[in-house]
């Protein structure tokens, strides 16, 4: 039974994987739950996180030459991989895509798409059924109204799935800022995506004599 409470619910980067379906410019042409914008933003931002931590990262779309390509920000964090083409509806319905998660050995699955009702709902749902320990990331995903994503985040917590997002998906796997190795580049992501956050940050930065473009990590920060 997946861990609920305790150290054991939270992420580690040892455990997760991350799959992100459909961020594709049809499915962004009706997403109406939020700010197209921001969804662009925070997907990017979770993709170079896992790639910070070197969690393993799926790319699917559905019928692409119907959809078109994934937005080229987020193809460009994985530059050499080919995102799984699919025609199910329901990612989960595609063995390649189950198979790929399999493989890795990971339980703690990581998910956004477009649209949350469909696209999200369906797969989460039904890994959450096989075992995984599914949390659905709610600011990379969209649907076709407010209405409809808050419907489907309700309807995946009674499933069992946890609803979390994108910078506290990276919180959890950095967890402490003693891990420099990591500190630094989450940093540059927080600097690049992170709204106000990544903007007080490059202030306290521009206090400390640091240029927000060197790099530096919260690590380095002299918060006494």
């Amino acid at each position: 039974m997946p861990a609920k409470t305790g150290l054991d619910a939270l992420l580690r980067p040892e455990d997760s994987i991350l799959v992100l379906i459909d961020h594709q410019p049809y499915q962004f042409a009706n997403l109406n739950s939020h700010e197209p914008t921001m969804i662009v933003n925070n997907v990017i931002g979770l993709a170079k996180t896992a790639k910070v931590f070197n969690v393993p990262t799926i790319l699917t779309t559905v019928i692409e030459e119907r959809g078109g390509y994934l937005i080229k920000g987020l193809q460009d964090v994985f530059p050499e991989q080919k995102p799984i083409d699919r025609t199910f509806i329901n990612t989960w319905e595609d063995a390649r895509v189950v198979d790929a998660v399999k493989k890795t050995g990971r339980k703690k699955l990581i998910m956004a798409a477009l649209w949350t009702e469909i696209c999200l709902a369906m797969p989460a749902i039904q890994a959450a059924g096989e075992g995984y320990e599914v949390y659905a990331v709610t600011d990379a995903s969209g649907g076709v109204s407010a209405e409809a994503h808050e419907m489907a985040v309700r309807r995946m917590v009674m499933a069992g799935v946890v609803p979390i997002t994108w910078l506290a998906v990276a919180s959890e796997l950095q967890r402490d800022w003693a891990r420099e190795d990591t500190a630094k580049a989450l940093g540059e992501t927080v600097l690049d995506h992170a709204g106000a956050t990544g903007t007080a940050f490059a202030w306290e930065l521009q206090l400390l004599g640091q240029k927000p473009s060197a790099g530096a990590s919260p690590a380095k920060l002299d918060r006494s």
